[in-house]
């Protein structure tokens, strides 16, 4: 693709802004709309994601764009003043002194959020507060200590109440729901550990302290209480971990869900009209507009369904 940056005497992440704003002031990218990502930037400019981040803050001190949770970077919408040209509130750029822990953390985990961790690096994290590159790593040793620091800030946004509420469903429910909440907020906490390799971050084991004295004190033997506390947790890691994988996808394809089944629209005929399938051929056949997959309501029905069926086992009684 050929880019009209122009200006071959300044700095490429220079370049790449002035070519994405230029495609903002002419109306090829509106309000709202999503600009190229980290990944799309790099690919497209032969640039490291470094460049690629510096040139989008470049553009968000600006007030050009503006990163949203799970949608990206975006168009800003404009305030016009009188005489019609976009207005921007001037940013300051956050200088050495400044820079901190907490803030590179949480400038990590907006990346996160945003691109996905592919998109996380150190020179990126000092590209987007606007430091020299091997600033932060005065405060953190490299990229994967600073994932566990932005987990661990991740889990530490909700907590429980003081007074639980009564009975161990209530509050495994409640558990389970706050889990599932900061995985859908956070959608690359579900791709950091395996469940044989778990994470042990003080603030995760908040949520496990409150699953197991959920379930104790009901006469359970200790490895069957921890396999049902696993057994939960795996349940929101096992949907949360679609969630950055779909992001993922529809990023470096450029397709969102439905548009990726409309173009297997052929393989999908294939297999009803092939016979061998009768089943899942009437099924199909039957949604009409197509099915509908939704997260949220396969985490409910999974989370019933669990703890239907765990309830024999918690209270001690023969099952039905």
């Amino acid at each position: 693709m050929t880019n009209t940056t122009g200006g071959t005497d300044r700095p490429p992440y220079l370049r790449i802004a002035a070519e994405i704003r230029r495609r903002v002031e002419q109306g090829e990218l509106a309000p709202g709309e999503r600009v190229p990502s980290t990944r799309h930037i790099a690919r497209e400019w032969g640039v490291a994601l470094a460049t690629a981040t510096k040139a989008l803050t470049h553009l968000r001190l600006e007030g050009i764009v503006e990163t949203k949770p799970r949608a990206g970077t975006v168009v800003a919408t404009p305030t016009v003043p009188a005489r019609g040209r976009r207005s921007v509130t001037p940013v300051t750029t956050p200088t050495e002194p400044d820079l901190s822990l907490e803030r590179i953390v949480r400038a990590a985990v907006d990346i996160a959020d945003a691109e996905g961790l592919a998109a996380l690096s150190m020179r990126g994290i000092a590209a987007r507060l606007g430091v020299a590159a091997m600033s932060p790593y005065r405060y953190v040793t490299g990229k994967d200590d600073l994932i566990l620091l932005m987990a661990d800030s991740a889990f530490g946004e909700q907590f429980y109440p003081a007074t639980a509420p009564d009975g161990w469903r209530a509050r495994l429910e409640l558990g389970a729901r706050t889990l599932w909440t900061l995985h859908r907020r956070h959608p690359w906490l579900a791709q950091l550990s395996s469940l044989t390799r778990p994470l042990l971050l003080p603030n995760l084991m908040v949520h496990g302290e409150w699953s197991l004295s959920a379930l104790d004190g009901h006469g359970l033997d200790t490895t069957t209480l921890f396999d049902i506390h696993v057994l939960l947790y795996s349940h929101v890691q096992g949907l949360a971990v679609h969630l950055e994988r779909e992001a993922h996808a529809a990023a470096t394809t450029g397709q969102d869900e439905d548009q990726w089944m409309d173009s297997r629209g052929d393989a999908l005929k294939g297999l009803v009209d092939s016979g061998r399938f009768p089943t899942f051929a009437k099924v199909v056949s039957s949604f009409g507009d197509g099915y509908d997959l939704r997260l949220d309501t396969l985490f409910e029905l999974g989370l019933k369904a669990l703890l239907d069926g765990l309830a024999p086992v918690i209270e001690g009684r023969p099952p039905t």
